[in-house]
C-alpha cells in the first residue's frame, strides 16, 4: 500500500511535458529557410540539402542566386525552447517549384508560419503568401535583407505583395540568431492575439 501511495506522489510532482508548436519556415528557392532554421535553432538542425545538379538546368531559376550550390529536398528540422511550457518545432520547406506538393504534409498540424523573403527577389515567395492565405494558416513576412542590407522599408514590402494590415512584416538577417528569434516572436504575438479574439 505504501509503494502505491509513493508512486502516486511521485506521478503528481512529475512537470507535465512541453506543450510543442509547429511553425513552418517558407519561401522561394534560395530565400534562406535552412539558413534560418539553423541560425536559431538550439539542437543541431536536421537538413536534407543535396548538391544541385544538371536536373535543375532550365528548371530552378538561379538569377541573383548565381553562387547556390546545394538545396533542400524534403524538410529542414530544428528546436528551440522558449520556456518550460513551450517548444517550437521548426520546419523548413523546400523552395523549388517541384518540391512544392511536399508543402500540404508539411502544413498539416502547422499553427503558424514564417514567409521568408529574399529583398532582392520578393516575387519568389509570392506563392509562398497565397498558399498560406489560402489554408488561413497565420503567418508573418520575414524580408531577409543579405548582407544586412534593406533598401525597402517594410511597409513598402507590405504594399508590394499586398498584404493585408493584421499580417506583420518583419525585416531581418536569417544569418543571425537573434534576427531569427525576433521573427518568431513577433509570429507567436500574432498566433496569442488570434487566439485571445477567439
Amino acid at each position: 500500500m505504501a509503494g502505491s501511495e509513493t508512486r502516486i506522489r511521485e506521478t503528481a510532482e512529475t512537470p507535465a511535458p512541453p506543450d510543442t508548436v509547429k511553425i513552418l519556415i517558407a519561401g522561394g528557392f534560395g530565400v534562406g529557410k535552412t539558413t534560418m532554421v539553423g541560425s536559431v535553432s538550439e539542437i543541431k538542425p536536421l537538413r536534407t540539402e543535396e548538391p544541385l545538379t544538371v536536373a535543375g538546368l532550365g528548371v530552378d531559376d538561379l538569377a541573383g542566386i548565381e553562387q547556390k550550390r546545394a538545396t533542400t529536398v524534403a524538410m529542414d528540422f530544428g528546436r528551440i525552447t522558449i520556456s518550460d511550457e513551450l517548444v517550437l518545432y521548426l520546419f523548413g520547406t523546400p523552395g523549388q517549384q517541384r518540391f512544392w506538393f511536399m508543402w500540404n504534409d508539411l502544413a498539416v498540424g502547422a499553427l503558424g508560419a514564417v514567409v521568408l523573403i529574399d529583398v532582392r527577389r520578393p516575387e519568389s515567395s509570392f506563392a509562398a503568401v497565397d498558399f498560406f492565405e489560402r489554408r488561413r494558416i497565420p503567418f508573418v513576412v520575414a524580408v531577409n535583407g543579405f548582407d544586412g542590407r534593406h533598401p525597402y522599408p517594410a511597409e513598402d514590402i507590405r504594399e508590394s505583395l499586398a498584404l493585408p494590415e493584421h499580417v506583420p512584416v518583419v525585416l531581418c538577417d536569417a544569418r543571425r540568431r537573434d534576427s531569427s528569434r525576433d521573427v518568431l516572436i513577433a509570429l507567436m504575438d500574432l498566433l496569442i492575439a488570434a487566439a485571445v479574439d477567439d
